[in-house]
């Protein structure tokens, strides 16, 4: 079928048009702020902050406004360093999500109704609390690299397929 992939025993929808989201990832001094998340999709994974745009809102917009609401502190020199997308069977479109560098902030993490903010040093990063598409991209973000991903999902959670690369530009 057009618009269609299958992989797997799955089929993805390839052909329509992805929700956009943000996640920002506070990466300074060899250690990366995450947050653990504590309610609703994702829940229970160490993830990056972010979320879905708002009605008129830029993705850089979208991207600070998440990292406040969800950390309670403010970018300084945020720079896009990534474009992924998710494909799920399980899912009616894919997902296209922004990945940002965060080098500073302003204010102090602070716990939210929906994250707890935790710092890692790089080498401590717990990807078996993560999702399992973050071991192959996160190396290309650590590095200060830009990149692109497509990463196909079974259920939600499994990791069946992927393509990562770094690129010049985004």
């Amino acid at each position: 079928m057009a618009g269609e992939l299958k992989r797997s025993n799955s089929t993805f929808n390839i052909s329509a048009s992805p929700k956009l989201f943000t996640l920002a990832i506070v990466n300074t001094g060899g250690r990366v702020l995450l947050g653990l998340k504590k309610r609703g999709f994702g829940e229970g994974y160490f993830n990056g902050f972010g979320g879905k745009l708002e009605e008129g809102e830029s993705i850089d917009e979208a991207a600070a406004r998440e990292l406040e609401e969800e950390a309670c502190i403010s970018p300084v020199g945020m720079k896009k360093h990534g474009v992924l997308m998710f494909f799920f069977d399980d899912r009616p479109c894919p997902w296209e999500v922004h990945v940002f560098n965060v080098p500073d902030y302003m204010g102090k993490p602070c716990e939210t109704e929906e994250m707890l903010p935790t710092w890692f040093a790089h080498e401590d990063i717990p990807y078996d609390k993560m999702w399992m598409d973050d071991k192959v991209w996160y190396p290309h973000f650590l590095k200060g690299d830009m990149f692109k991903g497509k990463f196909f999902f079974e259920n939600t959670h499994n990791l069946v397929s992927y393509e990562c690369s770094v690129v010049e530009a985004l």
